[in-house]
């Protein structure tokens, strides 16, 4: 008895390990992900609408008619890009997604607390080499750290009505997803302090 129950539950461990394994594997070995399915209808580091979800094409799986949804398909090699996204009237949430369709960060309208959700996308090399008071004298500033120097940015707005979906549209035309345009300075070591003046000769008698 205590045989059978030892085989079971090694099975059941067994099992489950495969199909952790399967879940993880799966989007680098898919030949056909989102990021590829993306690629002929999107430019790199520019926000392209996506059409309205259609059961019978649709680009991307399990697409809610409700929300109107845009894609930034990201490229960090040449640098940081800077996102802007105009929020909806209802609700508007960005997530991030690396190259292999692994979520690493998501913000919404409620959490950015402003009309406008604004941060900067960067690698970590890339922000180890702002300067050391660059976040200090930005405190406003939104960065955020990509494990990967490729990805995806979904954008979505929310149409409550149907008649709401052309504002919800237009909102994510609005947003921008764009290389900086100021490079990112390097940190630098202070530099040195001149030394004193000599004093003056003494005055003779």
């Amino acid at each position: 008895m205590i045989r059978i129950v030892f085989t079971i539950l090694a099975g059941v461990l067994l099992g489950g390990v495969v199909h952790l394994v399967s879940v993880l594997a799966l989007p680098r070995i898919a030949s056909q992900d989102a990021y590829s399915r993306l690629t002929p209808m999107t430019k790199l580091n520019e926000v392209t609408a996506l059409p309205l979800a259609d059961p019978g094409n649709s680009p991307m799986p399990l697409m809610d008619p409700a929300f109107a949804m845009a894609i930034c398909r990201y490229d960090l090699s040449s640098g940081p890009i800077k996102l802007t996204v105009p929020v909806s009237q209802a609700y508007t949430s960005v997530s991030f997604y690396t190259r292999n369709e692994v979520a690493y960060y998501a913000i919404n309208d409620r959490s950015a607390g402003k009309k406008v959700i604004e941060l900067d996308l960067m690698t970590e090399a890339q922000h180890n080499e702002l300067p050391e008071d660059e976040e200090i004298t930005a405190a406003d500033r939104l960065i955020i750290d990509s494990p990967t120097t490729t990805g995806l940015i979904l954008l979505k707005a929310l149409a409550a009505e149907p008649g709401l979906m052309p504002q919800a549209q237009a909102s994510l035309a609005a947003s921008t997803c764009k290389l900086q345009t100021e490079p990112v300075a390097a940190k630098q070591e202070a530099p040195p302090q001149p030394a004193p003046a000599p004093p003056p000769p003494a005055r003779k008698r």
